[in-house]
């Protein structure tokens, strides 16, 4: 399903306020030299790539350049989309064969979470799935309805209690109703856990005993939604998630209101787990699921 289009326009601040410096960059320069790989550094690193992996990527293009002696600065441009490119990966399809398959999303309130699980319930209904979505975030009556709006517009079926209710309690009804009505997916949203609120991620433990009741090997994918925009601050704010969570794959959300793009090359190296979804819009479909070849033409691709 992946647009490359979409994709390309979605990456367009990125690409514009950092990519393009390094194309101009190149441009004209007629070898590769300490001080353009230098310059090249200092603007992978302004956007938001990251000094260890900028570091990695520099350090791997200088090795092939003195080993595979590279010289003209044309031939840089191959090595850095290359370099990008293995820093990438897609990672495999989930097992959708285990039913009903458990999805649990996690992060910090602001970040896009609920509408990135709209995106979600949308992207499996078109794969002719039968979708659950759990209101398990019920420290806010807010998150309650925006969901219930949500499953209203999707036409999917939606467990929820009161606001303030035992998240648990509302995990523990709707693994059950998941088995009971023969769903394929269940996604459940969880409150925004700031990774400070050691209460905050002790419930989250709860709900992953609870749901683990029910179906021993669930929940089978946790996502964490990370907002693009924060840049490296959303590297810190996923470590405690993922090492509470279990976090297992990432749904980078408003890639295309940011040029901060650039964390998209470092959440794998230094988190450990891929980019599976980008978010590129407000709308239900305004979701692609991560190709690494799409998302490096439309890093450097021009106008």
């Amino acid at each position: 399903m992946f647009g490359r289009s979409k994709v390309k326009d979605g990456l367009k601040k990125t690409r514009e306020g950092v990519f393009s410096k390094i194309n101009r960059l190149i441009t004209g320069k007629r070898k590769i030299d300490e001080d353009l790989l230098e310059e090249i550094e200092e603007i992978l690193i302004s956007g938001d790539v990251g000094v260890d992996t900028t570091l990695t990527i520099l350090d791997h293009i200088r090795e092939r350049v003195r080993k595979e002696r590279y010289e003209d600065a044309e031939e840089l441009d191959y090595l850095i989309k290359d370099e990008i490119s293995r820093l990438l990966e897609a990672p495999p399809p989930p097992d959708l064969s285990k039913k009903p398959f458990i999805i649990l999303v996690v992060g910090v309130n602001g970040t896009g979470k609920t509408t990135s699980i709209a995106k979600l319930a949308k992207y499996y209904q078109q794969n002719h799935k039968k979708v659950l979505l759990a209101a398990a975030d019920t420290f806010r009556a807010a998150a309650i309805e925006q969901l219930s709006l949500w499953a209203e517009r999707l036409g999917c079926d939606i467990i929820k209690h009161q606001a303030n209710a035992d998240p648990a309690a509302v995990v523990f009804d709707a693994v059950a109703a998941a088995k009971a009505r023969d769903m394929d997916i269940l996604i459940i949203d969880t409150a925004g856990r700031l990774h400070t609120k050691v209460n905050l991620m002790s419930e989250l433990e709860k709900i992953r005993r609870t749901i683990k009741r029910h179906i021993e090997d669930a929940p089978h994918e946790v996502i964490l939604v990370l907002d693009a925009g924060n840049g490296q601050n959303a590297l810190n704010q996923a470590r405690e998630f993922i090492r509470v969570s279990g976090a297992d794959s990432i749904f980078l959300t408003k890639l295309d209101g940011t040029a901060k793009g650039g964390i998209v090359l470092s959440i794998k190296k230094e988190l450990g787990i891929p980019v599976r979804y980008i978010g590129l819009g407000e709308k239900a479909d305004d979701m692609e699921l991560f190709n690494p070849d799409e998302f490096v033409k439309g890093l450097f691709e021009k106008e």
